[in-house]
C-alpha cells in the first residue's frame, strides 16, 4: 500500500505562488474540502467525485495550496511512491 508523503508529513517540498512568488501553504487533500462530512469519509470514496479521471485505482491525492500573501489556490496532483 502507497501513502501520500504530503499527508503524512514525508515530504519538505515548497511551491512557488505563479501570482506573487509567495511561498503557497498545503491546506490538505482537496476532497476534504467538498461538504462538512468530507473530512471524515473514506478516501476512496471521496476519490470518486474528485473529478480526475479513474483516481480511485491510482495511487495519488490531489492537495489544495492556498497563498497566504495573495490568496492563490492551486491544486497539486501527488503522486504516491
Amino acid at each position: 500500500m502507497s501513502v501520500c508523503p504530503l499527508c503524512n508529513g514525508m515530504s519538505d517540498e515548497s511551491y512557488q505562488c505563479s501570482l506573487c512568488k509567495g511561498e503557497m501553504k498545503d491546506k490538505g487533500k482537496m476532497y476534504d474540502y467538498y461538504d462538512d462530512y468530507s473530512p471524515y469519509m473514506e478516501i476512496d470514496w471521496n476519490k470518486l467525485v474528485d473529478g480526475v479521471p479513474d483516481n480511485a485505482e491510482k495511487p495519488e491525492c490531489v492537495h489544495l495550496l492556498i497563498c497566504p500573501y495573495c490568496g492563490n489556490k492551486r491544486e497539486l496532483t501527488v503522486h504516491h511512491p
